[in-house]
């Protein structure tokens, strides 16, 4: 499997070549067929390659698979290679197996659109640029990587680009992710000048041998790398692209949400977690802004009308605990939450799909309400990706992972109780705005009739990250419950090991005990709030107090006001002034001369025949009498 290795990015790559060349002369099952049969070959390569890689565990820990040179300027010599260890093998099979039952529930719920086959080859594009970044065995690599899947998100949030409102989201996402882009890239230059390379593994060595622990570069160099992760996972301070992304199609915010983009900047923190370590003061921004970022999202959700921008806003959040996870050091409770997100998020965005297609694409929750008896499949699975969110104890993967994101944040050296108890916070404020949904969809009084309902091609990857979303927990079961560590006894022959205090095990149980209460008291506020006694949450939000408070979380926390006016319209204003600068004005000029000489050059032209003759002679004339001179 390791010679093939490579096959695993190139046949979504190659899906996306056959469909921009060929896809518009296909019909529509042969446009399906070759987008969502790519990304399942893929992710049964994947597969193979991680059933070959786990069986017979290959020397070092890891697979590379170099192609060709990629570059080769004076000793620089990146080259298009491929790195598998355990953390690209998890990586991988998520990216492709969830990528493809996403492409699975498109095949139908984008049926009949015009713009089929450009669709499935921006997501085969999509997925191939993810498969690339997660893969890569250097930075330059994963840059690519990184552009890709900043380009894809661009073409597919814009992809009914004729309202303009969806092209505008779309330049938004790619304008925000450039800061953070810009950033990456001054900090690759700033590890190649310093350590004279940009594979990955030979930056971790080097860097723990050449930098000192609260080096001046070390800490740079993290501080620009943590900018490209703020940029891509949304987190403060460039959240603001992801609520407006939910204007491409409902598969592409669970793409993008669930198995791409914005976990790329999870794993470039996980996969550089040598450069953090080496910057403890980077390293801790890291878990104040997954902290701060977490709980400002959860307050936004809780007042959102849109069922995907209620989403949205939980992404960023669930996003937050991740990045809450990396800066405190564990690393493996970050990507094994980053799985479990995957499998109930994915599943979340695909279940409001199904409700906003039987619905006529009405988004407006307060507009739905009674659909648990006409959408009972979609209904049961909502239900259980809503109950993994909330991290409901025991039966949910979600609460394996946040809570241990939970006690990890208490209990590791770098842990502190004001991080728990935004964590545990934020778990409250998750279990409120989740079945806030849950209620206010399906729950109460009828609105309007459903419609369309799903068939069986949207219900099968239902079904599947239902399954996944109860069962994917089980692979890292804490002390208290057996103690099954599977998932961080294997990631962590790449990522270093949480550094805990030593807390004893009945602390974790009573920690578990707490996150519980406070997951299932959510789930009871919500259900008085949102479902019995609604017209107290009316009253409240009628108050000065309640409506400020909601126009402010609503807006997101005012950062779209103050980014406007404290960036775009001065931007603008310095354009209209400068709009006839210097530059200018040096290119009008050449433009004026050039225009003068064709101007004088023209009058020439008269067509006259004696003229053009007597021009030759006079010239011919001028020519000898030069040579003679010269002569």
């Amino acid at each position: 499997m390791r010679t093939l290795l490579w096959l695993i990015p190139a046949l979504p790559f190659a899906g996306f070549f056959v469909l921009a060349v060929f896809g518009a002369r296909l019909r529509e099952k042969g446009v399906a067929a070759i987008g969502a049969g790519s990304v399942g070959v893929s992710a049964v390569l994947a597969i193979l390659a991680g059933i070959s890689f786990i069986t017979s565990p290959p020397p070092g820990g890891s697979w590379t698979q170099t192609l060709w040179t990629w570059i080769g300027v004076d000793g620089f010599r990146p080259a298009i290679a491929f790195y598998l260890d355990a953390l690209s093998l998890v990586m991988t099979l998520v990216v492709t197996f969830v990528g493809f039952l996403i492409h699975l529930y498109a095949t139908e719920f984008m049926s009949d659109d015009e713009g089929y086959s450009r669709f499935f080859a921006y997501m085969n594009l999509f997925v191939g640029s993810m498969l690339t970044l997660v893969l890569a065995d250097n930075l330059l690599l994963l840059y690519l990587g990184w552009e890709g899947v900043g380009l894809c998100s661009y073409l597919l949030i814009g992809f009914w680009y004729k309202d303009p409102a969806n092209g505008s989201a779309a330049m938004k996402a790619f304008i925000v992710t450039r800061i953070g882009d810009a950033a990456m890239a001054v900090g690759l230059f700033l590890i190649f000048m310093n350590l004279g390379t940009l594979n990955i593994q030979e930056i971790m060595q080097k860097a723990s041998h050449t930098w000192p622990r609260g080096s001046g570069l070390a800490v740079a160099a993290a501080a620009l790398l943590l900018g490209g992760a703020l940029g891509k996972s949304a987190q403060l301070p460039l959240q603001t692209w992801l609520p407006d992304a939910m204007a491409g199609p409902t598969p592409v915010s669970a793409l993008i949400h669930a198995a791409t983009m914005v976990t790329a900047g999870v794993y470039l923190i996980a996969r550089t977690n040598v450069l953090f370590l080496l910057a403890p003061p980077v390293q801790a921004a890291v878990a104040i802004i997954g902290a701060a970022t977490l709980l400002l999202a959860g307050f936004s959700a809780l007042t959102q009308r849109d069922i995907k921008r209620v989403l949205a806003y939980s992404t960023i959040s669930q996003i937050g605990y991740m990045f809450l996870a990396l800066g405190v050091g564990a690393w493996s409770a970050a990507i094994f939450h980053f799985m479990t997100h995957a499998f109930f998020k994915a599943l979340l965005f695909l279940g409001a799909g199904a409700v906003i297609l039987a619905m006529e694409h009405e988004h407006d929750m307060f507009r739905m309400g009674g659909l648990r008896k006409e959408l009972p499949v979609t209904f049961w699975t909502f239900l259980i990706g809503s109950a993994s969110l909330s991290a409901l104890p025991l039966v949910t993967a979600g609460f394996y992972s946040k809570d241990l994101i939970l006690w990890y944040s208490w209990s590791s050296e770098n842990g502190s109780p004001w991080l728990w108890a935004a964590g545990l916070a934020g778990a409250l404020l998750t279990s409120i705005y989740t079945f806030r949904m849950v209620f206010l969809t399906f729950f109460g009084e009828r609105k309007k009739e459903a419609g369309r309902r799903p068939g069986r091609v949207m219900t099968i990857p239902l079904v599947a990250l239902a399954v996944l979303s109860v069962i994917g927990g089980f692979a890292e079961l804490p002390r208290t419950l057996g103690n099954m560590p599977v998932f961080s006894e294997f990631v962590n022959t790449v990522l270093p090991p949480v550094k805990a205090a030593g807390e004893a095990q009945s602390a974790e149980a009573a920690m578990q005990v707490v996150t519980s209460f406070v997951s299932l008291a959510g789930v009871y506020v919500a259900y008085l709030l949102f479902l019995r006694k609604r017209r107290y949450v009316e009253g409240l939000a009628a108050t000065r107090t309640g409506r400020a408070l909601h126009r402010l979380w609503f807006s997101g926390w005012a950062f779209d006001w103050v980014y406007d006016r404290a960036l775009v319209q001065p931007f603008f204003w310095i354009a209209r002034i400068n709009r006839d600068d210097f530059v200018d004005l040096f290119y009008d000029g050449i433009a004026w001369y050039n225009g003068f000489f064709h101007g004088a050059l023209s009058l020439t032209q008269s067509g006259k025949v004696r003229w053009y003759a007597m021009g030759i002679a006079l010239g011919t004339v001028i020519m000898v009498g030069i040579a003679v001179v010269l002569l």
